[in-house]
């Protein structure tokens, strides 16, 4: 063995990873979605809040409150239900940013840190990986409703476009939850932190009663609540405009929803990065 071939510099990641291709972020993206859905298959309890907490609010809400509220179970679960979709996806949202901060407690980040893939790979996975989650809570809202009764009063079309609506929304609120897991020093920290973000959004809306019926002071942060725009639009994809607030057009309220997710995933996801970059 020769001096030259002992000597001979060993690749390091730095140069294999700034010669890939434009579109091998995406690839890590991929990848790493798919490491995140096969953890949550190894681990189904991750799916219990998914498939158990859409029943159980369900239930409690519209044969506790529903007559009380609207005079009739049937009624009010034809006004709650879309509501309590939105609810539940936002509570689904928040839980991200506990895993996330679970798992760079334990070291997962820093083998990240070490492979030659793209920075953001690891958090924009994680988020992807997420959607399985939100596609679970979305069918078992609907498949439980329709059992109780819910009926749906528009075409596939519309149904397939509220269930597009919610996931970009979801996806959209994903950040603000990878925000707070990167800045909580704990993955109880992050919870309680989430419960205070998502409590006023969702409370605070039109999801238990229209807007109309509640005091001027309060209609004026449900007006400007995005939650109730995402609301009022799912009300108007699954039941018809009829079913909307008056002075309000379907038109109108995707456009809401549409800039609430520009605004969160502007806002949110440089500070998500920028907050991961401190944290690893």
């Amino acid at each position: 063995m020769t001096t030259a071939t002992l000597t001979r510099p060993v690749p390091s990641a730095i140069p294999e990873q700034a010669s890939r291709g434009p579109l091998a972020g995406l690839n890590d993206t991929f990848v790493l979605a798919r490491r995140t859905v096969t953890k949550m298959l190894r681990n189904p309890e991750q799916f219990i809040d998914v498939s158990l907490q859409p029943v159980i609010m369900t239930t409690i809400f519209v044969f506790i409150f529903g007559g009380a509220v609207a005079g009739d179970t049937h009624a009010y679960l034809q006004f709650l239900l879309p509501g309590l979709i939105v609810q539940t996806i936002m509570f689904t949202s928040m839980t991200i940013g506990v895993n996330l901060n679970t798992d760079i407690s334990k070291g997962v980040f820093d083998r990240f840190r070490s492979l030659p893939i793209a920075r953001s790979a690891p958090l924009m996975g994680a988020v992807a990986g997420d959607i399985v989650r939100h596609l679970i809570a979305i069918t078992v809202s609907l498949v439980f409703g329709m059992i109780l009764g819910f009926r749906v009063q528009t075409d596939w079309m519309h149904v397939a476009l509220a269930i597009v609506m919610i996931i970009v929304f979801a996806v959209s609120l994903c950040w603000t939850s990878v925000f707070v897991g990167m800045l909580a020093r704990s993955s109880g920290a992050v919870q309680g932190l989430s419960f205070l973000i998502v409590f006023p959004l969702t409370f605070g809306s039109s999801t238990y009663v229209p807007a109309s019926t509640l005091p001027d002071w309060l209609q004026s942060w449900v007006a400007i609540n995005p939650v109730t725009h995402v609301i009022d639009a799912m009300r108007g994809l699954l039941l018809g405009e009829s079913a909307m607030p008056v002075g309000t057009t379907l038109g109108g309220e995707l456009l809401w929803v549409l800039g609430s997710c520009v605004v969160l995933v502007g806002v949110f996801f440089p500070l998500a990065m920028w907050a991961y970059r401190r944290k690893i």
